[in-house]
């Protein structure tokens, strides 16, 4: 494949142009694993590391490559190899929060233009759960598209749509099954040569499932659900870009246990649009919607026509973003210390070699 069908457009070849002058050559990850990676390049595929300064520049998770990125390389293709010199500026991001007590951002897939979101319509279904997943994708800079799959084991599909599109407005939902075919043909229009689409959702939901049917072929292991507790075997261990027929490129990625949000509290706006147009309508702009006169939010909450849940989910999700924010700015405050403590002991040690030949 040409770098243009993998959605190498003017905008990358411009931000590339420095590196071409070093005699690097452009090319798009494919797969990832264990900081090894596969990349397609004007030399076919090639395994590849980072290089040691760019190693040594990275502040964090986010300065590596991940699946998607459009990265600047030394190829060897007679070895079969390449090395990553740098990772080009990216359109869109999908990332979380990495897992436990550590404040850092793992990055899920770059350059996506259509993220499917994709639940269950059986155990796996939870309002609550896709409209955190639809904060992530806002933030991320992609398009969001909600697909119900497993239409086939709900009595009342229409209905299931009916109450996503209300927790989730201007978002298309698509109730799908990947099992009998129901609603593909919808999801097949989102397939445009050289897009990007990648899956997020639950161990179980079927995302490989789909991946195979849109794709037309079996491209991932498919499992069903575990016995005893009903969830997903996690089918894919790995993400990988996947072209396919009709010049589309698909994302598979593992089952996620939980996306905790990476970005900042006004990043809720699009999800949230309902409950904040309520929110600036409320008398004082520091409500807080317990007992203060002219509170718009307790008003639509006695009516009835805001779920109460939706409201809870929307005040949990920010204090998860200020509780992040809060962190960010602690080990950024360190990151400088630490920098200032290195430029310190730098200078001592040149002062202290320019005049060594005197003593």
């Amino acid at each position: 494949m040409t770098l243009q069908q993998l959605g190498y457009g003017s905008e990358f070849e411009a931000a590339f142009a420095k590196y071409r002058a070093y005699g690097n050559v452009p090319g798009r990850v494919m797969r990832e694993e264990r900081e090894m990676y596969v990349v397609m390049t004007e030399h076919g595929e090639l395994q590849a590391q980072v290089a040691g300064r760019l190693r040594h520049a990275a502040l964090g998770r986010a300065d590596f490559p991940t699946v998607g990125d459009f990265v600047a390389l030394v190829c060897r293709p007679a070895e079969g190899n390449a090395t990553i010199h740098g990772v080009l500026p990216r359109k869109s991001c999908i990332s979380r929060k990495i897992a436990g007590a550590t404040t850092d951002e793992q990055l899920l897939a770059a350059n996506v233009d259509t993220v499917f979101l994709v639940s269950g319509l059986d155990g796996d279904y939870n309002p609550r759960r896709i409209e955190r997943y639809v904060a992530a994708a806002w933030e991320s800079g992609a398009r969001p598209v909600i697909i119900l799959n497993k239409a086939d084991l709900c009595d009342d599909p229409e209905s299931r749509v009916a109450e996503v599109e209300s927790v989730a407005p201007g978002v298309a939902v698509h109730a799908v099954s990947a099992v009998d075919g129901r609603g593909m043909d919808a999801l097949r229009a989102y397939l445009l040569p050289g897009q990007t689409i990648v899956f997020l959702g639950s161990s179980g939901v079927g995302k490989s499932t789909l991946t195979n049917a849109l794709a037309g072929a079996d491209l991932q292991d498919t499992g069903g659900l575990r016995r005893g507790d009903g969830h997903g075997r996690h089918t894919t261990t790995s993400r990988q870009l996947i072209p396919i027929a009709g010049g589309a490129l698909l994302i598979d990625t593992p089952g996620l246990r939980a996306i905790t949000l990476w970005g900042e509290e006004g990043d809720l706006s699009n999800t949230f649009d309902d409950i904040e147009q309520v929110i600036a309508r409320c008398r004082f702009s520091d409500c807080q919607h317990r007992a203060e006169p002219g509170c718009a939010v307790r008003e639509v909450l006695s009516q009835g026509t805001l779920d109460p849940g939706r409201l809870e989910n929307y005040r949990k999700l920010q204090r998860e973003l200020r509780h992040l924010e809060g962190r960010q700015n602690q080990r950024a405050r360190l990151e400088e210390r630490a920098r200032g403590k290195q430029i310190r002991q730098f200078t001592r040690n040149r002062e202290k070699n320019r005049y060594s030949h005197l003593a």
